[in-house]
């Protein structure tokens, strides 16, 4: 039954289709090779794997990370094309399998456009739709567009892993490197499953990346779905990353509890300045639940830990950290419809991201620019 009704969705509607096939004659470029320029993975110049974190990290790590790291969230792939047209073809280590986020956003891949002169594209373009039961599926997101150099970045998947990724293009179509950043310095978010991107429709629409196109500089998406909870081992390793521009902590939903968390985020900054002493932290506090004025127990644990690292931020700079910084998640939704903005009472929908986006880019732009 399920089946026949997929198939009259298709039949009825083209938009419910998955993406057509590239077509003519295509040429499969490996992004790992130049002038391509992969972007928000901090150790894929030294590993060339689409992972967040090190295979072999100099501290054990627990298996739940190690495991996640595998998941790209926030890594681009970066290029300069006039191709007129522009099709993937993807490698996935598993299917898509989760209940509250489409597959768009789990395995997809985002393809956003811009002009030669721009450093980091803003327009849209498209989204990989394929046949879900698939781990390998190939996708045109664009033919037939004018042959003339565009600014492209594609968005690794949120929430699988990428074994393989190939980009096909007119066979004679120039490639060039992408426009610079405006510095080599890397923005780092480390966080939870929010941070990850659950459960964003696709992958251009977590946080994190979405502030990647407003904010000319690299993000190193460093979220852990359930699993980022301020383990001194992963902040040692955080410290290796290299030229921080900012170092963003927003990892409160995952904290286990008030006691525990006061604990690790004390432990958590003091590991990262010994490496770091003077780099802009920003503490951020979690969104707000949208059943706390239902559920007053959320309402009382949220308000209690925001309090905590406001409290810690103030003493740590009257003993003279003057670069570290509390900002207060509870207004990043909105106020009057802030139980609008998510899917199961946690996690943003599209519109939940863009609206923390929002809240954060003054403060960031602020530390940064």
């Amino acid at each position: 039954m399920e089946k026949k009704v997929e198939n009259l969705l298709e039949k009825f509607d083209s938009q419910m289709r998955p993406n057509e096939k590239s077509e003519g004659d295509t040429y499969w470029h490996s992004p790992l090779e130049q002038p391509f320029q992969v972007s928000g993975l901090a150790w894929f110049a030294q590993e060339r794997k689409y992972r967040r974190l090190p295979t072999l990290p100099t501290h054990a790590i627990p298996e739940a990370v190690d495991q996640l790291a595998y998941h790209p969230a926030g890594g681009q792939i970066r290029f300069q094309t006039d191709s007129s047209s522009l099709s993937v073809k993807v490698k996935l280590k598993d299917k898509a399998n989760m209940v509250h986020m489409p597959a768009t956003g789990q395995c997809g891949i985002d393809c956003y456009v811009g002009s030669p002169d721009s450093i980091v594209p803003s327009q849209y373009g498209n989204t990989t739709k394929y046949d879900i039961t698939l781990t390998e599926y190939e996708c045109a997101l664009f033919t037939n567009w004018d042959s003339k150099m565009r600014n492209i970045v594609l968005y690794l998947p949120l929430y699988q892993g990428v074994e393989e990724i190939w980009i096909g293009l007119d066979e004679k179509a120039t490639v060039v490197a992408p426009s610079n950043y405006a510095s080599k310095k890397k923005v780092i978010i480390y966080g939870t499953s929010i941070t990850q991107g659950g459960c964003a429709s696709r992958p251009g629409m977590a946080y994190p990346n979405i502030l990647s196109r407003r904010i000319p500089l690299e993000f190193i998406n460093l979220g852990f779905s359930g699993s980022g909870k301020g383990e001194p081992e992963v902040a040692e390793i955080i410290s290796q990353i290299y030229d921080p521009a900012c170092l963003v902590l927003d990892y409160e939903a995952n904290c286990v509890s008030t006691e525990l968390f006061r604990k690790t985020l004390p432990e958590f900054i003091r590991i990262y300045r010994e490496t770091h002493p003077i780099t802009p932290i920003l503490v951020v506090s979690r969104i707000r639940y949208a059943r706390e004025d239902l559920t007053p127990h959320l309402f009382k644990d949220r308000t209690e830990r925001k309090q905590f690292q406001q409290s810690l931020v103030n003493e740590l700079r009257e003993q003279g950290d003057s670069n570290i910084y509390f900002f207060d998640g509870t207004v990043m939704l909105g106020d009057k419809d802030f139980f609008e903005c998510t899917v199961d009472g946690s996690h943003p929908t599209d519109l939940g991201f863009m609206r923390m986006a929002d809240a954060l880019e003054p403060v960031l732009k602020t530390l940064l620019l």
